[in-house]
C-alpha cells in the first residue's frame, strides 16, 4: 500500500474508535444533570444513587475519548499537512473554539462536580454537571463546524499568492448551513445512544431484580429502576423523531451540494427521473453496472432528495464522473460505493435496536409493571451496542461518501477552494505511518479491553448505597455553611475511580 492508503486506514481507524466514545458522552451528560436535578428537587435518595452510578460509566466513557481525540488533532499536522497548509487557517479557527471555550467548560466543571460534592452548596454542585453537559454539546457544535467545511467550504477565499485558502468571515463558517443542519443530527444521534444505554442498564436490572425473590430488591426495581428506564425510553423515542427530521433534511442538502454522495449511497449508476430506493441490492457496486436492486421501494429517494414522490431526476455516478472530469480535471471522483451504499443501509437499519427496546419497554413498564421476562434482559443488553454502531456506521458514509474529495467543491461558491485527499496527504515514508498505524492500533485495542473491562465490571457491581438519615447531604454543615452537601462518610475521591 502507498503512503496514502496508509494514512488513510489510519485516520479511518482512530477516527471510528474515538466516535464511539463521543455520542455517549454528548447524550449522557445532560441526562445525569437531569438524574442529579431530580435529586436536588425531590430528595429522593435513588435519583442520588443513579446521578453516581451512571457518572461512573460517564467519567469512564470520558476519559478514554477525550485521550482518543487528543490523537485525532495531532493527526492533521502529522499525516495530512498538505490539507493543514491549504486549510489550516480555517479549519484551525472552529477548533481553537472548541479548545479554548467548550474544552475549557468541561475539564473545568468536571474536576468540580467530581470533587464538589462535600465541598460546595447543592445547587452549585448541580449547576456543574449542567455547565458540563452544555460544554460536551458545544464542542460537538465547533467540531461539527470544522467538519462541515470539508463538506462544504464557505466562509473562505483563495489567496492566488500564498495558494492557500484564507479565512473571510467566522460568522459564516459557524453558521454554516451544513452545520446547522448536521449538529442537531448528531446530537439526536447521542441522545439516541444516551437513552438506550440508560434504558439498557435499567432494563436488564429491573429484570435481574424481579427474578430475584428477594423483596428488597423487587422493591429496588419499582423505585429506582423502573423510573430511569422510562426516562431513557422517553429520550429515546424523542431522539428517533429528531434523527429522522434532520436526516431528511440532510438528505435534500446533500442532494444540493454532494449530489455524487446521493447517488452513490443509492449505487445509482445512470441519471434517472423517480428512482427506487433498494433495500437490497447483489453485486460488487465498485463495477458500477453489476448490481442488481432486488428489493426496492418507490418514491422514497424523490422525496429524500427534494421533498416530493415524482418528477424529480438524480444524477447517475457515471454521468456525475464525466461532469466532474470536465470540471477538475482527469481522475477518478466516484467513492467506493460499495462502503457507501450499505453504511448508508447500516446507519438506518440499526435503528431497530432501539426502536425494538422502546416499544417493549414501554409496553412491559406500562401501569407501574417491572418486567421479569428473561428474554427483556436480553433485548436490553442486545440494545445497547446498535445506536453506538448506526452512529458509526453514518460517520462512515459522510466521510467516505465524499471520496476522493478531503474539501468537496462548493457547486454554488468558490471552486478553487478544494482539494482531494491524495493533494492533502504528508510526504512520509510509507514504513513510518505503517508503524505509527500498528502502534495506535495495538495500544487502542488494549484501550478498548480496559474500557469495556470498567464499563461492564461498574455496572455490575450497581449503585452504591445511599447516604443514611445521619449524613442527609440536604442538611447545612457542620459549622453551620447552610445549603452545603454534609460530608460523606467515604472518600469522596472514589467516585473517579
Amino acid at each position: 500500500m502507498s503512503t496514502l492508503d496508509v494514512s488513510r486506514w489510519q485516520f479511518g481507524i482512530t477516527t471510528v474508535y474515538h466516535f464511539i466514545f463521543v455520542p455517549l458522552t454528548i447524550g449522557l451528560a445532560p441526562l445525569i444533570a437531569i438524574m442529579q436535578t431530580a435529586w436536588v428537587i425531590t430528595g429522593k435518595e435513588h435519583w442520588y444513587r443513579l446521578t453516581k452510578f451512571f457518572g461512573k460509566l460517564f467519567l469512564i466513557n470520558f476519559a478514554i475519548g477525550v485521550a482518543t481525540g487528543i490523537v485525532q488533532e495531532f493527526q492533521f499536522g502529522m499525516n495530512w499537512s498538505e490539507y493543514s497548509r491549504f486549510v489550516g487557517d480555517i479549519f484551525g479557527a472552529p477548533l481553537a473554539l472548541e479548545a479554548l471555550i467548550a474544552f475549557f467548560l468541561e475539564s473545568t466543571f468536571i474536576g468540580l462536580w467530581i470533587f464538589g460534592w462535600t465541598r460546595l452548596p447543592k445547587l452549585v454542585h448541580l449547576a456543574t454537571i449542567w455547565i458540563v453537559a452544555i460544554g460536551v454539546n458545544l464542542s460537538a457544535y465547533f467540531i461539527i463546524a470544522a467538519n462541515s467545511f470539508m463538506q462544504h467550504p464557505v466562509g473562505a477565499k483563495f489567496n492566488p499568492e500564498t495558494k492557500r485558502a484564507e479565512l473571510d468571515s467566522i460568522w459564516t463558517l459557524l453558521t454554516n448551513n451544513t452545520t446547522v443542519a448536521a449538529f442537531p443530527h448528531v446530537v439526536a444521534g447521542a441522545f439516541l445512544t444516551a437513552g438506550t444505554f440508560v434504558a439498557g442498564i435499567a432494563g436488564w436490572f429491573m429484570v435481574r431484580n424481579a427474578r430475584s425473590g428477594d423483596a428488597a430488591k423487587l422493591d429496588e426495581a419499582e423505585v429506582m429502576w423502573r423510573p430511569v428506564a422510562r426516562l431513557g425510553l422517553w429520550v429515546v423515542a424523542a431522539s428517533i423523531v429528531v434523527v429522522a427530521i434532520t436526516g431528511d433534511i440532510q438528505g435534500k442538502l446533500m442532494f444540493e451540494q454532494q449530489p455524487m454522495k446521493m447517488a452513490s449511497a443509492e449505487s445509482l449508476c445512470h441519471t434517472e427521473t423517480d428512482p427506487d430506493f433498494s433495500i437490497l441490492t447483489v453485486g460488487t457496486h465498485n463495477n458500477c453496472d453489476s448490481v442488481e436492486h432486488v428489493l426496492e421501494v418507490p418514491y422514497v429517494l424523490p422525496f429524500l432528495a427534494e421533498g416530493q414522490f415524482s418528477g424529480v431526476t438524480l444524477q447517475g455516478v457515471e454521468d456525475l464522473q464525466r461532469s466532474y472530469v470536465e470540471d477538475f480535471g482527469p481522475g477518478n471522483y466516484r467513492p467506493n460505493l460499495f462502503v457507501t451504499y450499505w453504511s448508508f443501509r447500516a446507519m438506518i437499519g440499526l435503528l431497530a435496536g432501539s426502536v425494538l427496546l422502546l416499544l417493549a419497554g414501554f409496553w412491559l413498564t406500562r401501569g407501574g409493571r417491572v418486567p421479569d421476562k428473561r428474554w427483556f434482559s436480553w433485548l436490553s443488553l442486545i440494545a445497547i451496542p446498535t445506536p453506538f454502531l448506526a452512529n458509526s456506521a453514518g460517520w462512515v458514509f459522510t466521510e467516505m461518501g465524499r471520496q476522493p474529495w478531503v474539501v468537496v467543491p462548493n457547486p454554488t461558491g468558490d471552486k478553487t477552494i478544494r482539494m482531494t485527499v491524495a493533494q492533502g496527504v504528508s510526504e512520509h515514508a510509507t514504513a513510518t505511518v505503517v508503524f505509527s498505524l500498528v502502534v495506535f492500533t495495538l495500544l487502542y485495542g488494549a484501550l478498548a479491553v480496559v474500557w469495556f473491562y470498567l464499563m461492564h465490571r461498574y455496572t455490575v457491581v450497581g449503585p452504591e448505597p445511599g447516604p443514611s438519615a445521619s449524613d442527609d447531604q440536604s442538611g447545612p454543615d457542620d459549622d453551620g455553611g447552610g445549603g452545603r452537601h454534609r460530608a460523606e462518610p467515604v472518600e469522596p475521591l472514589s467516585f473517579a475511580y
